[in-house]
């Protein structure tokens, strides 16, 4: 029986798995070019080359801190990951050169998380998934992608990994 509360229950498909469908390469350099180059895109652009390039969750992302990255070692601390779980991910020179710009428009804002709003009166505090999300769907479609847009594919790290030409 539906319940009177939630009619709508029924039409959900609650617990489904659908198989891992990355988008490719040329996907995310599609996306990566519609990005812009102000502070707003070289955001979408940093996050789009750690969640692709060091293979992390969204969640892990927003919830990195300016702290997390050390270049020199080519390393990002995930302190929360996935089961709240700490580890250490490595990411190659291109991408610690391609997020350079974030850093730089980071660095003129307020301490926090290295992902943050960027405007307005929580400037500064943590970017939420579901904003990061919308935002990358918006890009994702202004490049002609319809698809699900989820650049982080650790199964496909050795086929992403090779291509550095944007």
């Amino acid at each position: 029986p539906r319940s009177t509360l939630f009619p709508y229950t029924t039409l959900f498909r609650s617990g489904q798995r659908y198989p891992a469908d990355p988008p490719t390469v040329d996907e995310i350099v599609a996306v990566m070019r519609q990005a812009g180059d102000d502070r707003h895109g070289h955001r979408l652009t940093a996050l789009i080359v750690v969640l692709w390039r060091a293979g992390l969750r969204i969640h892990e992302a927003l919830s990195l801190t300016e702290t997390d990255l050390d270049r020199r070692r080519g390393s990002i601390l995930v302190r929360h990951g996935k089961n709240d779980r700490r580890r250490e991910v490595g990411m190659d020179a291109w991408a610690w050169s391609a997020i350079e710009p974030w850093a730089a428009d980071r660095a003129k804002m307020p301490v926090g998380a290295l992902f943050c709003v960027i405007d307005g009166p929580t400037r500064g505090r943590a970017w939420s998934a579901s904003a990061a999300r919308v935002e990358l769907h918006h890009l994702a479609l202004k490049a002609g992608i319809r698809r699900r847009f989820a650049p982080r594919s650790e199964e496909h790290t050795s086929e992403l990994q090779s291509h550095h030409d944007l």
